[in-house]
Formats: structure tokens, sequence, C-alpha cells
């Protein structure tokens, strides 16, 4: 069985999609080849777009749908420099793959409001955080988020893939994004849960990509 036929199950339940299907599995090979080149993901939106970024660092950096034992001669090498506690640590570890949520820092994102410019936040944590090798993932039900399009001008100009999350017409991130997964609508809270079902897939096709056992 393919595994894109994790793809082919959503669009049965979420017939809409459909459209987008295409854009899913482009965002995924993308996504593959960043965390295969030891990069990372970015991730910023506003409302309930920045609780989605924060829903997907859960399901990257620990376990989703399958277990992710960590490897093991890295739970040996625990073993041997802590002993029983390093026995301990090695077993709950689980398999990761590095995500951060650009929301998720309040310290930061206070500072920097009140000292420079809030509609730059996410641009300066792109700037400090960002590689080219790394891609950034906006969400916006919109697409004219503006604080999220200043981050993905600074990731362009440092050379990360930029993959967006919209509805609507997808506004100005159609200016900016190598992949542009837009579900159409109008109405937000209706875009937003068709997001979530996409951005589980994305998941779960990574996690199975990185993690499952080759029989």
């Amino acid at each position: 069985m393919s595994k894109y036929s994790l793809v082919t199950d959503l669009v049965k339940r979420y017939p809409v999609l459909e459209k987008v299907s295409e854009d899913i599995i482009a965002a995924y090979k993308i996504l593959k080849v960043s965390f295969e080149s030891h990069g990372k993901l970015l991730i910023c939106g506003n409302g309930g777009s920045a609780s989605d970024g924060d829903h997907i660092v859960g399901e990257l950096l620990k376990s989703f749908s399958i277990k992710r034992p960590i490897p093991t001669a890295f739970r040996i090498k625990l073993k041997e420099s802590y002993g029983e506690s390093g026995d301990d640590l090695g077993s709950k570890l689980e398999g990761a793959l590095p995500a951060i949520s650009l929301n998720a820092h309040a310290a930061f994102i206070s500072a920097f409001s009140n000292d420079v410019n809030p509609e730059y936040v996410f641009a300066q944590q792109v700037y400090g955080y960002g590689n080219a090798q790394d891609v950034l993932l906006g969400i916006s039900t919109s697409g004219n988020s503006k604080n999220v399009i200043a981050a993905m001008k600074v990731a362009k100009a440092k050379g990360l893939k930029i993959v967006g999350l919209v509805g609507r017409d997808g506004g100005e991130f159609l200016k900016y994004c190598d992949i542009l997964i837009n579900v159409g609508g109008h109405s937000t809270p209706q875009i937003q849960e068709l997001h979530l079902p996409i951005y589980h897939v994305l998941c779960q096709l990574l996690e199975i990509h990185f993690f499952q056992q080759k029989k």
C-alpha cells in the first residue's frame, strides 16, 4: 500500500480537499528533504492558526500515530554514561523531528513588540533561527497576515523553502510560497476545520517515512 493512501483516505473523508491533494504531497516532499538535510520546520500564524502551529509541533516532537523508539546506539550511550537512570531516560525518549512554533516565545514577542515593531516578531525569529535547509510554514485563513508575510520575506531572502496553508483566494501568500495549500472557502472556522486534517496527514506521512521500521 502506498504511503500516499493517507492522502487518498483524507480526500474520501473530505472530498473538498481533492483539489489540494497534489499540493499536500508536494509539501510533504519539501518537508522530507528538509528533515533529511538536518533542517527544521518554523511555523507561524495568528489566533487559531497560532494554535495550529503549536499542535503541529506537538505531533512532530514526539510519537503521533506510531511508536518512535530512539536509536539503540544512543540508548546504550545513555545507559553506559548514567546507569539505571540513563537506561530509564533512554526508554522514555521518543524520536523527534525538529519544529519550532514562532508564537511560543512570550518574553521575546512582548519585548520585540514593545521595543521594535510587533509586525516583525516572526520575521526576527526567522532571521535568528532560519537556515537554507529549513522550511517556513505560514498558516492564515486569508493569506494576508502581515506578520507572517514579513517572515516569508526574510525566509525567501535566507533561502528557506516556504509552505502556506490558507483559504479564500490565497491572498498575498501567492507571491511568496513555494507550495500553497489553499482549501478555499470564506468562513474562518470552516477553513480552520480543513487545515487540521491536512497537517495531521503531513505529520503522519513524515512519521511513517522517518520512524516506521522497514520489514
